[in-house]
């Protein structure tokens, strides 16, 4: 039978070993999001687009076969922007590097710094969708009033082709979603921003 110093120690012995796991279950945890992000990004799961380079695009062969390209734009219902697709549609050779735009406007009365998510559908095109610049790469603050349009370049992957998953798909839609970064406004109110609109955000 074991005596109450030893049985104490076993007690502790089994506390710090619970506290441990506990800490390692909860690093894992913040780790699952960043991993299950580049996971994502090098697979397209879930409709992920790919990052590329200018490098990694010169290298790639233009088709002469087409798609076409469907553009969608949401916003947050907390965050008072407009945002819409300068265009609903493209059609683009596949591996020929093509540009988009979209327009947002801050509608309040104070500086709003908002990042865009973004996602392809179906999900299959996902690792096929290249984009090369994209103003979803960063943070974007706009000013009161401001209205500026933001450009995506991008290209179809001509290997969707060899896909047999992917190479039925005749239109790939692009949708992104702007959501306001809260720190990152509160970190400007707190700076000064910039002083309030005599007028509506909206008002031209």
């Amino acid at each position: 039978m074991a005596t109450a110093p030893a049985l104490k120690d076993r007690n502790r012995r089994v506390a710090l070993y619970a506290l441990l796991g506990a800490l390692f279950m909860l690093g894992l945890g913040y780790a699952s999001v960043p991993l299950y992000r580049l996971f994502c990004q090098v697979t397209g799961f879930g409709g992920t687009a790919q990052r590329v380079s200018e490098n990694q695009a010169a290298g790639v062969e233009v088709s002469a076969a087409m798609m076409s390209v469907r553009f969608d734009g949401n916003i947050d219902r907390d965050l008072p922007w407009a945002f819409r697709p300068d265009q609903v549609t493209q059609t683009v050779r596949l591996g020929a590097r093509s540009l988009a735009r979209f327009t947002a406007r801050n509608l309040s009365d104070h500086p709003i710094t908002g990042r865009a998510s973004f996602n392809v559908s179906p999900d299959e095109a996902g690792k096929y969708f290249n984009k090369i610049q994209c103003f979803c790469f960063t943070e974007q603050t706009l000013q009161p009033g401001q209205e500026v349009s933001m450009p995506v370049t991008y290209y179809v992957d001509p290997a969707i082709l060899k896909d047999e998953e992917a190479r039925a798909i005749k239109q790939i839609t692009l949708s992104y979603t702007f959501h306001e970064d809260k720190e990152a406004t509160a970190a400007l109110a707190a700076k000064g921003g910039a002083k309030p609109l005599d007028r509506p955000a909206n008002a031209r």
